[in-house]
């Protein structure tokens, strides 16, 4: 083994060679992907990072003396995920070429050989598709990561790392870096916490984001920064979520709203053109996205991140239900009632009324038993059913309990509203606002999968980009009957709505916006308030007192006194980009050593006990 390496120095990479190269003497390292005896000759398929190329042990090699015979001997050891070096002689495959491969036109005659380390067997093959669960590949995720979808999306990442540090370099912005041990502040996700040795009972915050501090810098004057930001939440876990992740993260000083769009499409513009090769001015030649208010997205599909890679838009019949008082049917009736009563106000309902329209061409394809198991699948979303009718003609609804009360002129008006055509099929779903939404949402995209309309995972070569614009700057919560902020307290109101802060906050909308990419938040921030008059509002319309702000924010409010720039910024999921842009099913497969959806670590076996006495070192009880 000291010859390789010591003396002989690779000179190509397994993607590298060509039919120009035959004749020439390489050096290649590699595992061992594939080895067949063919009776005489072994051939041996050697991967790298970079690719595969094919090697040829055979004993009768001409032009060598007795190299090749030796080599060939210690060939027929070899077995699969051993670690070699070998020199030897390009040769052309001839008519034999493999055109799945690149460097398929050539061959590598080995005339030496040298293992650097055996493998055991692999728990589970090293190739491009496997049925291997995916607990085993996180055991084993150093064998997982040899595998090539892994190693292209995790390459995706690094360019994508690279590009996006090369771009806020030439537009100015300076790479300034955050704490991540940090103070506890109460609000937002839920924070990790660090016990202090050398402060008994006291804890730090693993940074959730670096929020505060980018602020700060712009009170400091830097102007502009970025920051590949990891940071870590302590919450539950899904597919598109990991309890740490990087993030994008940017603030700007003396920008409006325009300005940061402007600079994260110049950024994403870039990103798609330079890691996959698609341009994405052939789709929006303005070099801009589009955008859409928040109360339109949650309208038409039931949240802020719509997937617009297809049309099925809810429709909300809410006001008329209220204005037929229910139509005949009972349950809309009692809704009706609530409003026309005065207990709920028409500008903040409390329970709505939704339909989707699905075609008839899809519609013929639902059997009554898939019919049975779209019930149960919204049922498993906290709904009680799924109301739906078929039209028929004329406008009739047949197959539905609706069509047995509902008043002629309801109907129509429904027909009307949703522009179906005889063989359509509406689904229904009424009640509290936050279930009918969630709901509706999930049914759309669940229906669109089913239908083909979009794939089950990744992008389908189509990318639909848009911003999510003007959201209230508070939402109401039933339970303690007040107002909450909606995003963050700093979040800066409309101009316009800054006299509603005291009056009606429900009406107060904001400068803050999400990026979305095929249904998916890819990144969010806002308009930051610099103004303190305006911010007392804010904290007077939450309900929060000068005593409280100052617990929960005090330096960063003291900051702002002296002197604070008009800012804003976002923040952009790295690890969500990278997810959409390469194609992955999940965050799993671009992040190189993920958790499972119970926030473990299956290959270190990550979180564990720890002895007494650490726990003693940091002042710290274990509780049962």
């Amino acid at each position: 083994m000291a010859r390789f390496i010591d003396e002989l120095k690779r000179t190509h990479d397994n993607n590298a060679l060509r039919a120009a190269n035959v004749g020439e003497e390489v050096v290649l390292f590699g595992w061992v992907a594939s080895y067949r005896d063919h009776g005489g000759c072994v051939f041996v398929d050697l991967r790298d990072r970079e690719g595969t190329t094919q090697l040829v042990f055979d004993p009768d090699l001409a032009g060598f003396a007795e190299a090749p015979k030796e080599a060939y001997q210690r060939s027929q050891q070899l077995r699969s995920e051993w670690v070699i070096g070998v020199r030897g002689v390009v040769r052309s495959r001839g008519g034999n070429v493999n055109a799945k491969l690149p460097t398929g036109e050539v061959e590598v005659h080995v005339v030496e050989l040298g293992v650097f380390n055996k493998s055991e067997t692999p728990p589970f093959e090293i190739v491009d598709k496997l049925d291997t669960g995916e607990e085993k590949r996180l055991q084993y995720r150093y064998l997982d990561l040899r595998r090539k979808p892994l190693q292209h999306t995790l390459r995706a990442r690094h360019r994508l790392l690279q590009e996006t540090r090369r771009y806020f370099d030439d537009k100015g912005f300076l790479e300034l870096e955050t704490p991540s041990l940090v103070k506890y502040t109460p609000g937002g996700a839920r924070n990790f916490l660090v016990p202090s040795r050398l402060h008994a009972s006291k804890f730090y915050a693993l940074a959730e984001s670096p929020q505060l501090f980018k602020q700060l810098f712009m009170v400091a004057g830097f102007e502009r920064y970025f920051q590949i930001a990891r940071c870590w939440r302590d919450e539950d876990l899904r597919l598109d979520r990991q309890p740490e992740f990087t993030q994008i993260d940017v603030e700007m000083s003396f920008v409006n709203q325009d300005d940061i769009f402007r600079t994260v499409e110049g950024l994403v513009f870039r990103l798609w053109k330079s890691v996959l090769g698609v341009d994405l001015l052939e789709k929006y030649p303005s070099g801009e996205f589009p955008r859409m208010n928040f109360a339109e997205s949650m309208g038409h599909y039931g949240n802020d991140k719509p997937d617009l890679r297809f049309t099925m838009p809810h429709v909300e019949l809410t006001d008329l239900v209220i204005d037929h008082n229910g139509g005949g049917v009972p349950f809309w009736a009692e809704l009706a009632g609530h409003f026309t009563s005065g207990r709920y106000r028409r500008d903040l309902p409390t329970e709505i009324v939704k339909a989707i329209r699905v075609p008839a061409a899809q519609a013929t394809s639902l059997s009554r038993a898939e019919l049975d198991k779209l019930e149960e699948y919204v049922k498993g979303m906290g709904s009680k059913g799924l109301a739906r009718a078929k039209v028929g003609p004329g406008g009739e609804w047949l197959q539905s309990p609706l069509a047995k009360t509902i008043t002629a002129e309801l109907r129509g008006a429904i027909n009307d509203a949703c522009k179906v055509q005889e063989g359509d099929l509406l689904f229904f779903q009424f009640g509290k606002e936050a279930v009918v939404h969630t709901v509706m949402a999930n049914l759309r995209v669940h229906l669109a999968k089913k239908f083909g309309f979009i794939p089950e995972s990744g992008h389908g070569g189509r990318f639909e980009f848009l911003w999510v614009v003007n959201p209230p700057l508070f939402e109401y919560d039933e339970d303690t009957k007040s107002w909450a902020a909606a995003h963050h307290a700093f979040t800066r109101p409309h101009d316009d709505s800054v006299e509603l802060l005291e009056k009606d906050p429900g009406k107060v909308l904001c400068w803050r916006y999400d990026l979305v990419l095929n249904g998916f938040e890819v990144g969010g921030g806002s308009i930051r308030l610099h103004d303190p008059d305006v911010q007392a509002k804010v904290f007077r319309a939450l309900g929060i007192s000068d005593e409280e702000a100052q617990t929960k924010f005090g330096f960063l409010l003291e900051a702002l006194r002296y002197g604070a720039p008009p800012h804003g910024g976002i923040a952009l999921g790295l690890d969500r980009l990278a997810m959409l842009l390469s194609g992955a099913e999940s965050l799993r497969d671009v992040i190189a050593y993920p958790k499972t959806q119970k926030g473990i670590c299956l290959m270190t076996e990550a979180p564990n006990t720890v002895a007494p006495k650490q726990l003693q070192e940091l002042h710290v009880r274990s509780v049962e």
